[in-house]
């Protein structure tokens, strides 16, 4: 005799089906090294959050014009183009624990330079040739090798809870680093006594702290998360994988015959960013490129140290103030990511990219529009709401639409070139505030990336429906055999 509990509807089953809508089951049942490569994006974005909410406003102390600090963000993008670039081309071959162990290090030398210099010169070059973030947001080559490998470590089912929650936990990360620098700030201006260069210097020796202890969590993984390396298969075996792959690429880029895919794949061309790209798969990256671009640019016109010093001088809110601002919007920010898994499991993940992201693009181009601050606050708050939604979809169509031997390297270059038309912003921002024109950069980062949006949905919404059929009629085939097999069985023990 069953029990309440036991009952589909009793205690027991309704934690279990909140669990699974969170995506927490999911957390539960992923690998170790999962579990410390989210654990390494929260430190990571830790450190950002704290150095973003004070960089713009540290430079100006130090004497720079706005259109210097412009300049300084666009070059330090522009150098994370260049190391990205190379350590996700060749992060596979090298070893993906090297490349994020070398990211470390870069990371805790940048936040030793900028405690101890003050010079545009040093500092600019500590930003481009190490790992200094003017956005808040990812930059160096952890992103795209840590996607990778989790796409590699994760069975296909779980993979979106996945990284909705290795998205959210950046977000959390970058909310209390923004909340933790402010007051840390604060309370060394206002208690100590110290001038507010020196106590933004001891927020950046802590930035290099952070780097070691990354360092120190990507040495925890195992060798589980380096890419397979080809070996020498019989013929059964190549078919197998064979197949394998172009049931993975079918989704988005249709049925392939697998004797074209082998021949593709024999026949590699000579670009080593798109290693052997058939047709309709180098089509889909361009796509993809163009647009991901168009909205990296619109992110460069309103980066996060931006937006902060515009509150602050326009405002005039302290550092303390600012940080409780910015920790409640990222908050905010991280809690939506978890509906957006729920949202992408019912309507697929480029309609949740979508839906989610265009409301918060409306409101970032009205938020200078208010001359008071709760009007400004209020259409930041409501950005926030679902600013972040389309992250973890996003993320989970890239590993559905890309073939896990090239994820690393396509990832790789796909994030080279949104970091490149990203550079391009901090210096128009920094150009307008010289002018006092500070509300124009807000109004056409919005309205790009509503247009990118559009662009999205015009593109991919009808592929990732068609996706969904396959995999629910695929889902349905698999249970109908399970069930056969089961009869059968049934039928030869009667």
């Amino acid at each position: 005799m069953s029990t309440t509990q036991d009952s589909p509807h009793g205690p027991s089953w309704l934690l279990v089906r909140i669990l699974d809508e969170l995506g927490l089951a999911s957390v539960w049942r992923s690998s170790l090294d999962a579990k410390f490569l989210c654990a390494q994006r929260f430190v990571r974005l830790f450190a950002y959050g704290g150095s973003t909410l004070i960089l713009a406003s540290y430079l100006s102390a130090l004497g720079i014009s706005d259109d210097r600090i412009g300049l300084f963000m666009t070059l330090t993008l522009a150098g994370d183009v260049v190391i990205s670039f190379f350590l996700t081309l060749f992060a596979d071959a090298m070893g993906r624990r090297a490349v994020l162990a070398l990211g470390s290090a870069l990371m805790a030398a940048s936040g030793v330079v900028f405690g101890i210099f003050g010079n545009y010169w040093v500092l600019l070059a500590a930003a481009v040739f190490g790992v200094i973030s003017p956005s808040g947001n990812e930059i160096g080559p952890f992103r795209a090798v840590e996607e990778s490998t989790l796409a590699h470590l994760t069975p296909h089912e779980i993979l979106s809870d996945i990284f909705a929650w290795y998205s959210l936990i950046g977000t959390a990360g970058t909310a209390f680093g923004m909340m933790t620098c402010g007051w840390v700030i604060n309370v060394l201006q206002s208690s100590k006594g110290w001038a507010f260069v020196p106590a933004c210097r001891v927020i950046f020796f802590a930035y290099a702290a952070v780097g070691v202890i990354k360092f120190a969590l990507t040495l925890a993984l195992s060798k589980r998360v380096e890419a397979a390396k080809e070996k020498k298969k019989d013929s059964s075996q190549q078919e197998q994988l064979q197949q394998q792959q172009s049931s993975e690429t079918e989704p988005l880029l249709g049925s392939a015959n697998v004797e074209e895919g082998a021949q593709a794949r024999k026949k590699p061309r000579r670009i080593p960013f798109l290693p052997s790209l058939e047709t309709e798969l180098l089509g889909l990256v361009l796509n993809l490129s163009v647009l991901f671009a168009l909205d990296s640019f619109a992110s460069g016109l309103a980066p996060l140290s931006w937006m902060t010093y515009f509150f602050k001088r326009k405002f005039d809110l302290p550092e303390g103030k600012l940080g409780s601002i910015f920790f409640t919007t990222s908050i905010i920010s991280s809690a939506s990511m978890l509906v957006a898994s729920s949202i992408a499991k019912r309507i697929g993940n480029v309609k949740t990219m979508v839906f989610t992201h265009l409301p918060s693009a409306i409101c970032l181009a009205l938020i200078p529009i208010p001359s008071s601050l709760p009007f400004a606050l209020t259409f930041l708050v409501l950005r926030a709401c679902t600013q972040n939604m389309d992250v973890a979809p996003r993320s989970a169509f890239l590993a559905d639409a890309l073939p896990p031997n090239r994820r690393t390297a396509i990832m790789g270059a796909i994030n080279v070139v949104k970091t490149c038309s990203q550079s391009l912003g901090p210096l128009i921002t920094g150009l307008l505030a010289g002018a006092n024109l500070f509300w124009v950069s807000f109004v056409m980062a919005g309205s790009l990336k509503a247009t990118y949006d559009i662009g999205m949905l015009v593109s991919f919404a009808g592929k990732d429906v068609s996706r969904q059929k396959r995999q629910d009629s695929s889902s349905s085939r698999a249970a109908a055999e399970a069930d056969g097999g089961g009869r059968e069985q049934e039928h030869q023990r009667q």
